[in-house]
Formats: C-alpha cells, structure tokens, sequence
C-alpha cells in the first residue's frame, strides 16, 4: 500500500483553512493577470485627466496672463501721483485698445488716494490690502465682475504714509483661456482614446502568446497513456513553470513508488491469502470425507485454527492498510499518556503469557508520558510488539514492557527468547518476513505494522540486544510536545522497579 509522508502533529483545520481550498485564488491565470494590468491602468487615466486639466489650464494662462501683466505695467507708467492727487494720463486710444477683444471682455480700473474709483471701470471689486507692498509688482486673482469668471492682474503704487496706495487693475474674461485649454486637452486625451483600447488589444494578444506554453504542456500531459508516469522534460518548459514541472516530477515519482509498492503488497497479500484458504479447502474436504465422529472433530478443530489464522492475517492486513489511509492520519491525533496505555496494553495481554507459563512485567516511569499520537493505532504497535515477544518466548520466561520519561518518550519490550540472528536483523520489519528456524504461528505482518505506526508518529523503533545478550529488546521513542520541559526536569527514573502482572 502506497505510504505518504506526513506528520501526526499537522493540524488538519490548517490545510481546509488553506485560501486554495475557499476559492480566494483567482481560477484563471490569465485573468488575474489580465486583471493586474488593466486595473491600474484604469486606475491612472481618470488621474492623467485631471492632470492634464490642471496642467493646460496652467498652459492656457501663461499668454494671457503675460499680456494683463503688459497692460498693467502700461497703465502703472500712465499713472502719476503728486502730493494728494492722482492723475492718469490714458490716451483715448488705449482704453480703446483695452475693450477691443470680440471675444474676451476687458475691464481697467484706477483707484485714487481715497479708494475711490478714480479712471475706468467700477465693476472691479477692490483688492484686498496685502500686509507687506511691493511697489509694481503685478499679482493676479479670480474673481466675477459682471456674473462671469475674471482673470484680474493687480499692481499698487505706494504714496505717502497714511494714504491708502493707488491700486490699478485690469480684468479679463476667461473665454480664450478656456478655449485653448480645451485644444489642449483634446489634442492630449483624444488620442489616448484610440491607445487605451489598443493596449487592452495588445496586453491580450501578448498574455495569450505567453501563456501558450502552458497550453502546450497541458497537451502533452492530456496526450498521455492512463500507466506514463515518466517525468516530463523541463528543459522544454518555460522557466517560471520549471520549479512547478520538476516539483510535479518528483511528485509523479512518489506516485509511481507507491504504486509499484502497493502492486507488491497485493502480490504478497494474495500469496499468503492462498495458504491458509487453500489448507482451509483441504481439511473441510478431509471432513466432509470422516465417518468417525472423533476424526470429524479434530477436522473441525483444525478448521477452526486455520480461520483464526486466516483472520488474524486479514485483521493485520486492514491495520496496514488503515495506518497507510491519509484520513487516519489526518484526522485521529491527541494528546494521550504513553505510560498508562503501554500498562492497559500489558494488562491485556497478561491471559496470553500466564496460558504460556510466561512472566509478564511492567515497569513504568513514574510520571505521565504525554505524547500526540492516534490511540488505535499506538495500542496495536504495542500489542504487535508483546505479541511478537510473547510468541517467540519459551514457557518459563520473561518479558517486561517499560517506559521511559528523557528528553524523548520512550517504551521498550524486552524477552529473554530465542533472539534474532544478526544477519536477519535488517529484514525485520520487512513485511511477510519471517526468521528462518522458527516454528510459532505469524503472517510476519506484526512487526511492519509497528515500524509503519511508528514512522506515522515520526518515532524511532529499533531492535537491540538486552544488556544480557539474550532475546531482543525492541525500543520506540516519540518526541514529546513538552521535550524541552522534559530534558530540563531531568530523564526521571530509568531504573524502574519490575511490576509483575498475574504471571
């Protein structure tokens, strides 16, 4: 069966609280995409136009505030101021120049010692007194003379202390102004009406062509026979895909192991299926062919024997499968005390050993073990574990489970059996295997079962020798959620009186 790398401690409320799995990523590349480019472009247009509003307004000004800065520098050497008098000497024909625009209106004022109007129009509201005069200096404002919009350029010519200085205004309307803004303006945004939509037409046409390649790739995956898990060459995809070919290479690689793995494993399953089914068909045979009632029933003890094998051999196949099956993985992790469900295991394995004249001991560690961990499946690697030591002890001897509290949880089982040759000990935890020269009942399923719990754990199993060199001592350790707190508190005690149990 195929095994997948994961970690029991993942939270699996994390990986559905996955963004890719709300549907916040967008289902079409080319749109999002598409969308980033667009959006701000249509995001700065609306900002280009009153920019370029602004900036030909500030353009269209630049003329006809010059020629008002002409005209009331004109009128400002026009004017003469004597002791309590002003006088302007204004030609007829320049005030006649002033109103002579067909298309702007132009107003000129002159405004005495007083603040009354002394020459030209009194439609020009007055101007409101600066703090600090700047004698000819030309400054400009808006206001509305006549109920229309005016340019007003403004110069005052200071006169004695006490007096209110002479003010000389000219204002125009905005017509032309406008007028040329508005060429201005038109001749800019007209053509970014025609550009704008050509580069919507262009960004497509390009966002096609460049993800054409991923087209390509999608073809040749789709060209593909159902059984073609070879890689696909990365040299032929573009390079911001490449990280994503290689990563779906090496995926397709695993896919393929665990698929050659789990052909193997149904092989291997149906071979040892056959045996027991076909010694089954055999003695059922044998008893249907018995008169004797006495042989009957030894056929059907024997009957018996061989189907709690065969459904012993299908139970250990389901908790391989199950400790394989993601959703297990996924979906069963707690916090639980190693200790005490190391000492509900021994427990229930203690009418096993006393029927086998076996002394079956447990040595805890004091303390709680906490681990995370899916209970199930840490009950069968412990009962696979004392069943094996169980199973290849002689009658008479002893096996002892212990826990230990370090800088890792630890849980040991130790027997004084026949041992495991060197040579066979690197093929242990191999599934189906079994030692050579033994005679104990197995599907040599128990101890594969144990080794793929424990890497589903992320915990370590190992064979040892026992420190008396006979029989095998078969050590587990888990990490533990508190190591830190653990290995700063000490290892506990690691030489734990043995608690002997019914035996």
């Amino acid at each position: 069966m195929p095994v997948r790398k994961s970690s029991l401690t993942d939270d699996p409320a994390k990986r559905f609280r996955n963004p890719f799995f709300q549907g916040e990523y967008p289902n079409s590349l080319f749109g999002e995409i598409l969308d980033w480019m667009l959006a701000p472009l249509l995001f700065l247009w609306p900002i280009s136009i009153v920019a370029t509003n602004h900036v030909a307004n500030y353009i269209a000004d630049q003329p006809y505030d010059q020629a008002l800065t002409d005209n009331v520098a004109a009128i400002v050497r026009l004017v003469k101021v004597e002791d309590n008098r002003v006088t302007v000497n204004l030609p007829p024909s320049v005030r006649a120049l002033l109103h002579s625009d067909d298309i702007d209106i132009t107003y000129y004022q002159v405004t005495g010692l007083n603040g009354s109007v002394i020459h030209g129009d009194r439609e020009v509201p007055w101007s409101v007194l600066p703090d600090v005069i700047e004698p000819g200096k030309v400054l400009f404002r808006n206001d509305r003379v006549g109920g229309e919009n005016m340019r007003i350029a403004y110069a005052y010519i200071p006169v004695r202390s006490g007096n209110v200085p002479v003010l000389v205004q000219v204002a125009e309307t905005l017509h032309k102004r406008e007028a040329l803004a508005s060429r201005i303006i038109s001749g800019v945004l007209l053509p970014q009406f025609a550009i704008i939509p050509l580069a919507v037409i262009l960004v497509y046409l390009g966002l096609t062509r460049g993800i054409a390649p991923l087209h390509r790739l999608q073809d040749r995956i789709h060209r593909r026979r159902p059984n073609d898990l070879s890689p696909i060459p990365p040299h032929r995809v573009p390079d911001e895909v490449r990280p994503l070919v290689v990563a779906f290479n090496e995926m397709m690689e695993r896919l393929e192991e665990n698929l050659q793995a789990q052909q193997r494993f149904i092989a291997q399953a149906a071979h040892q299926m056959r045996t027991p089914l076909a010694g089954l068909k055999m003695q059922t045979e044998i008893a249907l062919s018995e008169s004797d009632p006495e042989q009957m029933r030894r056929a059907l003890e024997l009957i018996a024997e061989s189907t709690d094998r065969a459904s012993h051999l299908i139970n250990q196949l389901l908790m391989l499968a199950r400790t394989e099956a993601s959703y297990e993985k996924l979906h069963r992790v707690e916090p639980l005390d190693l200790d005490a469900l190391a000492r509900n295991v021994t427990e229930e394995w203690v009418v096993r050993a006393m029927a086998k004249r076996i002394d079956l001991g447990f040595e805890d560690c004091g303390r709680p073990l906490r681990i995370d961990g899916v209970p199930l499946m840490l009950r069968e690697l412990l009962s696979n574990l004392v069943d094996n030591a169980i199973k290849y002890t002689a009658p008479g001897g002893h096996v002892t489970v212990r826990t230990r509290a370090g800088l890792l949880a630890v849980v040991e089982v130790e027997d004084d059996g026949i041992g495991i040759p060197a040579e066979e000990r690197s093929h242990v935890f191999e599934r189906f295997y079994r030692v050579l020269g033994t005679d104990a009942e197995g599907s040599g399923l128990g101890l594969p079962i144990a080794a793929e719990i424990a890497e589903l754990h992320q915990a370590k199993i190992e064979l040892l020798i026992p420190a008396n060199g006979i029989g095998c001592l078969f050590r587990v350790s888990f990490r533990r959620p508190d190591e830190l707190e653990a290995f700063q508190a000490g290892p506990g005690r690691t030489e734990p009186g043995n608690l002997p149990i019914g035996a």
